[in-house]
C-alpha cells in the first residue's frame, strides 16, 4: 500500500496480486465482510489469511462487485470456513443460482470456480453498513455488466473492483466476444465515478490509492485508444487473460498455447472479430507480446511465467 493512504481502522486491504483480486475486510466490532474472495486456486490460502486477519472475530458475509473467477473464486471454501452469507450483485444472482459457466466466463475463457449459493442480491442504490460505515452500491458497466463499487461520501473512499485501477480498468469483454457495448458503458461508468468525491481508491488489483483523477486521466486515455482501434480490446484481452492462465500454471508449450487459443471461445472470437491471424500467426504474437512485457521467458518451445 502507498505510504500516504490512510485507511479507517476498521478497514482492512489484503492486497493479492492479479490472480486473486484483492480481499478488503471491513470490521464492525466482533463482526466482519469481506469483499471479494480470489480465485479458486487460492482459496485455502484465502481462508488462512482472512482467518489471521480475523483474528477471533466473525465473518458475517462476503459481497462480492462482480462475477468473474478472480473474485468469486475463494466464495465457496471461504463460506465452509466461516459459515458466512453471500451477497452478489443482482445481475449476476441469476446466473450464479444455475451455475451457468458461460455467463459467469468460466467456459468462455477456461477458467476455474466452485460453485456456491447466493444468499442475497445487491441493487444499485443499496446501502451497505461496513467497517463501521455507510456504503452506497453503485452500478458499474463495462469490465463486467452487472458490476458494483462501493463508496463512502464521508470518508471519500471507492471500492472500485475492476472498473477503475492505478492503471487502467479491467478487460471489456463485451465487446470481445460481441455480447454488449463494453466500451460505452465503461465510458458512462468513469464518468459517473468522475462526479464522486474521491480521496483513497481500494482496485480489485494492486495497492489502495490516493491518485484518483490521475488514474481517471489514464483510464479515459485507455478507452480512447480502444474507441479508436478495437484490435486494442481484443489484444488486451488475449494478453490478459493468458497471463492469467500463466500465474496459474507457470508454464506453457507453445503447441498446447495454440490448441488453446484455437478452441477457447474469448480468444476464437476476439480473433475472428478483430484480429484474423492464423493460428501459428496469433500464437507466435501472443509469445513475442508476453516476453516482451517481461511476463515470460521463452526456452525453446515453452513458455516460463515470470
Amino acid at each position: 500500500m502507498s505510504s500516504d493512504v490512510r485507511l479507517p481502522a476498521s478497514v482492512m486491504v489484503l492486497e493479492r496480486g492479479w490472480l486473486s483480486a484483492n480481499n478488503v475486510l471491513l470490521f464492525d466490532g466482533d463482526e466482519a465482510v469481506i469483499v471479494d474472495t480470489g480465485y479458486v486456486s487460492h482459496a485455502s490460502q484465502t481462508v488462512e489469511m482472512v482467518r489471521h486477519a480475523l483474528a477471533g472475530r466473525s465473518l458475517a458475509r462476503i459481497v462480492n462487485t462482480h462475477s468473474h473467477s478472480d473474485h468469486i473464486g475463494g466464495n465457496a471454501a471461504v463460506q465452509r470456513a466461516f459459515d458466512c452469507r453471500i451477497a452478489v450483485p443482482a445481475g449476476m444472482a441469476s446466473a450464479v443460482r444455475e451455475w451457468d459457466e458461460a455467463a459467469l466466463l468460466l467456459s468462455t475463457a477456461a477458467q476455474q470456480g466452485e460453485r456456491f449459493d447466493v444468499d442475497e442480491s445487491l441493487h444499485p442504490g443499496d446501502q451497505l453498513p461496513m467497517g463501521d460505515l455507510a456504503w452506497q452500491a453503485l452500478e458499474a458497466p463495462g469490465h463486467d455488466m452487472d458490476a458494483l463499487v462501493f463508496y463512502n461520501p464521508d470518508k471519500r473512499i471507492l471500492i472500485s473492483g475492476d472498473a477503475l485501477w492505478r492503471d487502467g480498468f479491467g478487460i471489456l469483454f463485451a465487446d470481445v466476444l460481441g455480447s454488449g457495448d463494453g466500451v460505452g458503458s465503461a465510458r458512462t461508468t468513469l464518468e459517473a465515478l468522475a462526479r464522486l468525491s474521491v480521496d483513497i481508491v481500494i482496485p480489485g488489483h494492486g495497492a489502495p490509492f490516493t491518485e484518483f483523477d490521475d488514474a481517471l486521466e489514464r483510464a479515459f486515455a485507455r478507452l480512447k485508444a480502444f474507441e479508436l482501434d478495437g484490435g486494442k480490446i481484443a489484444r488486451n484481452a488475449i494478453r490478459a487473460c493468458i497471463t492469467f492462465l500463466l500465474l496459474d500454471r507457470r508454464s506453457v508449450e507453445l503447441e498446447w498455447l495454440q490448441e488453446h487459443l484455437a478452441n477457447v471461445p474469448l480468444y476464437v472470437h476476439a480473433n475472428e472479430r478483430f484480429l484474423g491471424m492464423s493460428a501459428d500467426e496469433l500464437t507466435l504474437w501472443l509469445a513475442a507480446e508476453l516476453e516482451r512485457a517481461g511476463v515470460v521467458r521463452r526456452e525453446a518451445d515453452t513458455l516460463i511465467a515470470l
